[in-house]
């Protein structure tokens, strides 16, 4: 049996590029409890979140480290490649809720972190996993659910940016044109991911082990559009706002709307996936990306409608952000129960993280 270092390494050998969906989906259920009046709860997730972050940057930078070659194999695998995305979305989400307790320049420091890394992987990830592969190899049947991340990611850097415009007065303008130009790109984001992963549907065979739980992020991305949308309206008077005002508070309805849609379509494959076909329903990372959307739409129809004074949709989403919370605890403990048997124990099936 393998020591517990060797398990530990092992581990970070399999490391999900997607796990900082941890950080995202703890994050975003303390903002949602922090906008319920909850504020030890908050806090205690906010630390949850912290404490993820920190462990999983140590990880990643360990893996780069040690294991490099299968770091570069998950960059050019479609399938998997725009987890890294979830690095970006998970600092950001982390500096919004930062912003609830005043925290401005730690989280304008994670603005900085993740801008730069948004942009770089903006052009690497596509590149490397979709238009660098070979002639002859088709990776339309390979779109799934991780690459709406992408459109998080960017949504995620809009609402950071827009959170922060009000309080720096010194930076309004760049920040004002940061949090437009993201959301804006993120909109365009949302139409291609939205493209490939429907033909993908149409043009190929769909099974149950097909549709993974990264597939609920195409409801989390409408989602933390209408909060990056919201958060524009709500933004100081600057230029680039008063030219996007209008339209942000539109979209942002049409937004909420196609998500509240989507979210029986999701289900319903869920039940097909898990009862139907009855494939067991296990820990894993990736189950991380439906906590994330479900607290996303309670908190972006909290401040929907907070900004365009609609009260039922302000309704909706306190509402549901409580079932974000149960989720997110019955998801938490079958991590740390996965990680004690995997890790810890070296029960069961080989050690890994992913």
């Amino acid at each position: 049996m393998a020591t517990l270092g060797g398990r530990i390494a092992a581990g970070v050998r399999t490391l999900n590029p997607g796990y900082f969906a941890l950080v995202m989906a703890t994050g975003i259920v303390s903002v949602a409890m922090d906008n319920h009046g909850l504020p030890v709860l908050s806090v205690v997730l906010l630390a949850l979140a912290m404490a993820s972050f920190v462990v999983l940057v140590v990880l990643t930078i360990w893996r780069l480290a040690a294991h490099r070659s299968e770091m570069l194999a998950d960059l050019r695998d479609p399938r998997i490649a725009f987890g890294y995305f979830t690095f970006v979305a998970g600092t950001d989400v982390l500096g919004t809720a930062l912003l609830g307790r005043e925290s401005y320049a730690p989280a304008l420091i994670l603005l900085i972190v993740a801008g730069p890394a948004w942009l770089v992987l903006g052009y690497v990830v596509p590149w490397t996993a979709v238009l660098g592969r070979g002639r002859g190899r088709s990776i339309l049947g390979e779109a799934n659910g991780t690459w709406f991340i992408w459109v998080v990611a960017s949504q995620s850097v809009a609402v950071l940016a827009a959170g922060l415009e009000p309080h720096l007065e010194h930076l309004r303008r760049e920040l004002a044109v940061l949090a437009v130009v993201s959301w804006a790109v993120g909109l365009f984001l949302y139409g291609a991911a939205g493209i490939f992963v429907a033909a993908r549907m149409m043009i190929y065979p769909l099974g149950p082990k097909d549709l993974t739980p990264p597939y609920f992020v195409a409801m989390g991305a409408t989602a933390i559009t209408v909060v990056a949308g919201a958060r524009i309206v709500q933004m100081a008077d600057a230029p680039m706002v008063a030219a996007t005002r209008g339209l942000a508070a539109g979209v942002s309805v049409v937004f909420w709307a196609f998500g509240s849609w989507l979210i029986p379509a999701l289900l319903a494959a869920g039940v097909w996936r898990h009862v139907v076909h009855r494939i067991p329903l296990g820990y894993t990372a990736p189950l991380w990306s439906v906590v994330f959307p479900l607290g996303m739409y309670g908190v972006g129809a909290h401040y929907l409608g907070q900004a365009d004074d609609l009260p039922l949709v302000e309704w909706i989403g306190a509402s549901e952000s409580w079932l974000a919370l149960a989720v997110w605890a019955v998801t938490f403990a079958g991590m740390l129960v996965h990680l004690t048997r995997t890790v810890l124990l070296g029960a069961g099936a080989p050690a890994t993280v992913s």
